[in-house]
């Protein structure tokens, strides 16, 4: 039988702040790419197809976040196993990882570490911006052909045809 990972009944905003927290006083802190001045919060966490997703802001770096959802159960994986996700915003690849006192989840370093001249209140904006976009629908403009080489290829065969008309 497979080991799996329950999933997380409540919003785990809460619960990433707690974990994430103490490894920054733990671990972290002192470090030399570690940013006293940037406050530590999980970002925008919501359900998409039944697993939370949202942004990770620590003093060090800048992550999407997905975990597992309310009756979810995921299978055990290796930390480290990539694996991509079909998002509103697009396909994007996210790596196994794991931490004490919240299990597997799976994250996507959007920046680490942190540039050394983001203020606290832009990183909190870009985390929030972070979650909000990545379950956007992408704007597409509909009057663009769908593949452009496409559409060249038949314009080509279209004077072809003319020439020998």
């Amino acid at each position: 039988m497979f080991d799996v990972i329950a999933g997380h009944e409540q919003n785990p905003t809460a619960l990433l702040e707690q974990v994430f927290g103490q490894v920054a006083a733990d671990e972290m802190h002192g470090l030399p790419f570690y940013r006293d001045h940037i406050p530590l919060r999980a970002c925008g966490f919501q359900l998409f197809e039944q697993q939370w997703i949202g942004a990770l802001l620590t003093p060090w770096m800048l992550s999407l976040v997905v975990l597992p959802g309310p009756q979810q159960s995921w299978q055990r994986r290796a930390v480290g196993e990539r694996l991509m996700l079909a998002l509103p915003c697009g396909t994007i690849g996210f790596t196994v990882s794991e931490i004490a006192g919240c299990g597997q989840y799976l994250s996507r370093s959007l920046m680490s570490p942190l540039d050394t001249s983001l203020s606290a209140e832009r990183a909190l904006q870009l985390a929030e911006q972070s979650a909000r976009m990545a379950l956007s629908l992408p704007v597409v403009d509909t009057d663009a052909p769908a593949n452009p080489r496409r559409r060249a290829l038949f314009n080509k065969v279209s004077q072809i045809k003319n020439q020998h008309a």
